[in-house]
């Protein structure tokens, strides 16, 4: 009889095991998702007080910020198109953040990137339109990628913070994109806004089937799906991970934390300067003033509320890029100026920063502390 009841009660055992860790599995996946958002709700609380403190009404605001997101199929366009360069940007970050490196100098890439591409596609005008979009892609990639793999290998041979590195050479890479755009790349009939001369029409990127949407934003997208395997289907990815939690220790393993980070900024910088060809190819037709539209700066607040996750990315640079779009009919519907967007975005970031503070602080997301029955 013992025998029949220990049987029979083995099913019910796994059974309760088996949902204990399903629990567990979604508590500690949960947290990555709850906090972000508590930390958005809450930073769109501290603005709606801003706002009323301005004398208007925030929910009229945010009805007119959905309107002018998403609230029709132009809208929805729009968003899309602003947010295709924040899903590259925001890469830039996100890469270095999965081996302890905060990297915010995405915008310097970005220029530079946007800068080579239109020199080789001036330069190779008359060449094929495959070929030369294809290596302004790769002056893209290269460029960006440079610039950012220096911060990392100064950051890895001199231990230069990488931070403050990547945020002055941002400045260094604007000043040089100035300089060369108003001086050896100018074109002469560019008078009121220096600009190199505009790429021919059949080296120019179209829109996507059916859309108003540039094919930068499905570059994006396979950009963050590729990064996502890198990460967590690589081993490359799995020792990025090691050498994020415990470089000490990645060293002890044998792991060359050296190339890894070298090679992951230089990716990093490469997607970034991808964005800033698309920017030409795509949307300017040149590289002017314009490539410096704050897009590596907004990209650092994606990557922070998507936990550094590629696939997160996705939908919240399709986000951030509508209330983007949403400044010019805040301006002309509440008397606004558009840059109130950017007092939301700042709130948003402080309030993020913040929040990191409480991650494995809360016993619900930590099955660790939970107390287990008897």
């Amino acid at each position: 009889m013992t025998d029949t009841v220990s049987s029979a009660g083995v099913p019910a055992l796994l059974g309760a095991r088996g949902y204990r860790a399903a629990l567990e599995w979604i508590a500690r996946r949960a947290e990555a998702f709850v906090i972000p958002l508590a930390a958005l709700v809450v930073g769109m609380v501290l603005f709606s007080l801003f706002v009323a403190l301005v004398g208007k009404s925030p929910l009229q605001l945010y009805e007119t910020m959905w309107r002018g997101g998403f609230g029709s199929w132009f809208s929805i366009q729009n968003s899309l198109s602003r947010g295709a360069p924040l899903l590259l940007a925001a890469l830039c970050v996100a890469l270095p953040a999965r081996l302890g490196l905060v990297v915010i100098g995405g915008e310097g890439a970005i220029v530079l990137g946007g800068v080579a591409a239109a020199a080789i596609g001036v330069a190779l005008n008359g060449a094929p339109s495959f070929l030369v979009i294809l290596l302004m892609g790769v002056g893209g990639v290269v460029a960006g990628g440079i610039w950012i793999g220096a911060v990392g290998a100064l950051r890895h041979y001199r231990a230069v913070n990488e931070t403050i590195s990547s945020l002055l050479m941002a400045y260094i890479a604007i000043a040089l994109m100035n300089h060369l755009v108003e001086g050896p790349l100018r074109d002469p009939a560019s008078l009121n806004k220096p600009s190199t001369q505009p790429l021919a029409d059949i080296y120019r990127i179209g829109n996507i089937p059916g859309m108003e949407v540039h094919w930068g934003l499905g570059v994006g997208i396979l950009a963050c799906v590729l990064s996502w395997l890198l990460i967590e289907k690589t081993r490359w990815g799995f020792a990025a991970r090691i050498a994020g939690g415990n470089v000490r220790a990645a060293q002890v393993q044998g792991l060359a934390v050296g190339p890894l980070i070298v090679g992951f900024t230089a990716l990093a910088g490469g997607f970034a300067g991808l964005a800033g060809m698309l920017e030409v190819a795509a949307v300017q037709g040149s590289a002017n003033g314009s490539l410096a539209a704050g897009y590596g700066y907004t990209g650092i607040l994606v990557a922070f509320l998507a936990r550094h996750n590629p696939l997160a990315i996705i939908p919240v640079a399709i986000l951030l890029g509508g209330i983007d779009a949403s400044g010019g009919l805040i301006q002309r519907r509440m008397d606004l100026p558009d840059a109130t967007v950017l007092v939301l975005q700042g709130m948003l970031f402080i309030v993020i920063l913040f929040s990191e503070t409480f991650y494995g602080r809360f016993k619900l997301f930590n099955p660790d502390l939970w107390q287990r029955s008897t």
